[in-house]
């Protein structure tokens, strides 16, 4: 196992020089903390990680950029917890709609759900609702198509608002990228009588995706420089801060995710302290709230001895071909829902690989579409499913993972472990406890601190799995527009080949073919998407080649040969 120096990440802020990867985004670069992250130990991953999430909370060194915790961002959060603060105090005809793609939209749930939760406890109607992509389905499985789709985005977002005479929309949009999300921001801006758009995202306004949008005038780039206008009467506005490459390239789900969770929960909890507390909206009580959560991240990660033995555990049972399996309750079992859902668009992993279950099902999901069992096996997340689907076949090569806190009934835990051990006896437990009641608080806390365990987990396992060439997902599923343009780049970099020669091996990868007939150059991205997503290990073919001079069906056999895509790739560039 090779050898890193932990304690001394001398490369920590070499991303922030603006000769590093040039023609990248923040949030698309390679982080130099992780580019051997595909050698390392899970001691080592984990390590990694948490060098990589510190540097959430960092200052930045120059102009081009803002860390979350500067002076700009934290005013920005405040001018919108006021806003929020006016429809809490003033409901009628009002809402506050929280609208992602992928992790983005599943996390607008998570939150949207947890404060809609809060307001019932004070005997408050309502005000939050969520949009995804893709609807309640991509809550579950990657729905990546719609991203691509900004009149979608519109119908979605009139949908909700129907009706409505007062809407804060917050879009979220890691790389300030998704044509989903710029289309319902334009339309916002277009209705400013009705709508104040607020844009969530973390690469400066400039690096805003350019491309022309499906069908549009506009671009997302343009979005945004209208929002910055506007944010000066404060029509609109932009909360942007870096928080630096992913440890995974272009993996938002982890610190975008992360940064997004912080943010949200900043704005939203001032807002209700000062509705229903009588506690002003204020810059130190905004700072304090982001430095508890720093302070989560610190707790979280002292515990790094055992996410690492959870890491070696999961890809253990990854490596031999079977599953894990989260088993959690209340909120943090979304978060396992969440993780799950997010390994096959990131590894190319199957659905059944890793799962997450939630006690009572949709019952407890509370979900705008529910129920979604007649979608299939994979649409069946009750506890009761997986003791009916999964447990028959548990042996002591998969492993479980259960999640609970304090505040769940562990009587019930306590059973459902006997069953698991009944068949296996790996397994594991995220535990999170505080005698008496717990505050809401105090549940985003231990919300933010199990989603870093559980993307160390499913993260670290398949690196070891083989899944990861240096800090690459190399075989990123080609399923929208985004992930055609990052697996055109990384065929680019990792083959040091034209843009033109990786994009004609991406397409013969993607169709199965030696030669590009007409009918398939003259068809747009959403076409060859909509191909992609039919096939497996598009990028890996591509790759093996472009660097061999293999045919499509040569680079096949070859990777059958050798299915760990990290070493099918490493003999080639070796």
């Amino acid at each position: 196992m090779a050898e890193f120096n932990l304690d001394n990440f001398s490369t920590d802020r070499e991303w922030e020089s603006p000769d590093y990867e040039p023609s990248l985004p923040v949030s698309e670069k390679s982080n130099p903390l992780t580019r051997d992250i595909d050698r390392a130990s899970a001691n080592q991953i984990v390590k990694m990680l948490q060098a990589c999430d510190a540097q959430i909370f960092q200052e930045r060194t120059g102009p081009a950029y803002l860390g979350l915790l500067s002076n700009q961002i934290i005013k920005t959060i405040m001018e919108v917890s006021k806003r929020v603060e006016l429809i809490l105090k003033d409901p009628q005809d009002s809402l506050i709609v929280l609208s992602g793609c992928g992790t983005s939209g599943r996390l607008a749930f998570l939150i949207t759900s947890g404060f809609n939760r809060a307001l019932s406890e004070v005997n408050q109607s309502s005000v939050y609702s969520y949009i995804i992509a893709g609807g309640d389905r991509a809550l579950l499985s990657s729905q990546e198509a719609p991203e691509d789709d900004p009149k979608q985005g519109v119908l979605s977002l009139q949908k909700v608002c129907k009706g409505k005479k007062r809407v804060l929309f917050i879009g979220i949009s890691c790389g300030l990228s998704a044509p989903f999300v710029a289309g319902q921001l334009d339309f916002c801006l277009r209705h400013l009588d009705i709508y104040t758009p607020v844009l969530v995202g973390f690469n400066p306004a400039h690096q805003a995706r350019g491309e022309p949008l499906p069908g549009c005038t506009f671009t997302f780039r343009s979005v945004v420089q209208k929002m910055e206008e506007l944010a000066e009467s404060q029509e609109a506005f932009v909360i942007n801060p870096t928080v630096g490459p992913e440890a995974i390239s272009g993996s938002s789900r982890m610190k975008g995710g992360t940064a997004t969770k912080i943010l949200l929960e900043a704005i939203l909890s001032a807002a209700h302290a000062a509705t229903f507390s009588q506690t002003p909206v204020t810059y130190n009580g905004i700072l304090q709230h982001m430095r508890v959560y720093e302070q989560t991240v610190d707790v979280t990660y002292s515990h790094s001895e055992g996410i690492s033995a959870l890491v070696e555990a999961a890809a253990q049972s990854l490596r031999c071909g079977r599953r894990v399996c989260y088993l959690g309750w209340g909120s943090l079992a979304l978060l396992g829902l969440i993780d799950a859902s997010e390994c096959n668009p990131t590894f190319g992993a199957d659905f059944e690989d890793v799962r997450g279950f939630v006690s009572t099902g949709y019952r407890e999901l509370n979900n705008t579409e529910y129920p979604l069992t007649s979608l299939g096996h994979e649409f069946c997340i009750a506890h009761e499913d997986f003791l009916h689907l999964v447990h028959p076949h548990l042996t002591d090569r998969d492993t479980v993972l259960l999640i609970y806190t304090s505040a769940d009934d562990v009587s019930k835990v306590v059973q459902l472990a006997r069953r698991v051990k009944e068949k296996t006896s790996n397994l594991h437990a995220v535990c999170h406890w505080i005698d008496g009641d717990v505050a809401h608080a105090v549940e985003q806390q231990w919300e933010l601190s199990t989603k870093l365990v559980l993307n160390a987990v499913s993260t670290g396992a398949h690196v070891l799995r083989g899944k990861i060439y240096q800090n690459h997902m190399i075989d990123v599923q080609v399923t929208n527009s985004k992930l055609y343009g990052r697996a055109t780049r990384l065929l680019q970099k990792l083959s040091h080949q034209s843009e033109m020669l990786c994009e004609e091996a991406l397409l013969k990868a993607i169709y199965q073919v030696d030669m590009l007939t007409l009918d398939i150059t003259s068809c747009d991205i959403t076409t060859h998407t909509l191909v992609a997503r039919k096939r497996t290990k598009v990028v890996p073919l591509a790759l093996v080649s472009l660097l061999t001079g293999w045919s499509i069906v040569e680079a096949e056999t070859h990777l059958e040969r050798q299915p760990v895509v990290r070493e099918a790739v490493k003999i080639w560039l070796s």
